[in-house]
């Protein structure tokens, strides 16, 4: 079977896909994640390179793309020094992450489905890809790395 042209992405609260749904102009995707440049090889001071987004995706109602805010909170090393602080990395994530989605008017948590897209921000690639190997089709969010497949029923893989 095909990618779909069309990804549903399900709704699952307190687990990775809790921020995502519709609002009045049509769909939203948002995260908080980690990620590393392209082409990144860890080596000794990875933790400087690998950074904390905060990110929200905008499509149409019928899944086509429109813009991203990508926000970088800070690094590994920085959540290091302050993992508990109310100005750690994560804290300043999930700060942006809530300002981002009251934004949106009139926000429902639900089901979404989307078409492929990309972009690169900071060196980092941000989107949902899709492929075949070994004739098997494939759909993965990124940074996020969940992987979508058959039954394409928006159930999702890590």
């Amino acid at each position: 079977m095909a990618v779909p042209e069309v990804i549903p992405i399900a709704y699952e609260p307190k687990h990775r896909t809790e921020t995502i749904g519709r609002y009045a102009d049509g769909q939203f995707l948002a995260s908080i994640t980690y990620a590393f440049p392209e082409g990144f090889r860890p080596d000794d001071g990875w933790e400087e390179h690998k950074r904390l987004y905060t990110v929200l995706h905008t499509f149409d109602s019928e899944g086509r793309y429109r813009d991203s805010e990508v926000w970088c909170a800070g690094t590994w090393a920085e959540q290091q020094r302050d993992p508990y602080g109310d100005n750690s990395v994560l804290s300043r994530a999930r700060i942006h992450l809530a300002k981002l989605l009251r934004s949106l008017p009139r926000r429902s948590y639900t089901d979404i489905a989307i078409r492929p897209f990309q972009l690169t921000v900071d060196g980092v690639l941000f989107g949902l890809l899709t492929g075949v190997d070994e004739g098997e089709a494939w759909a993965e969010l990124y940074p996020d790395r969940l992987g979508f497949a058959q039954p394409w029923d928006g159930t999702y893989d890590t």
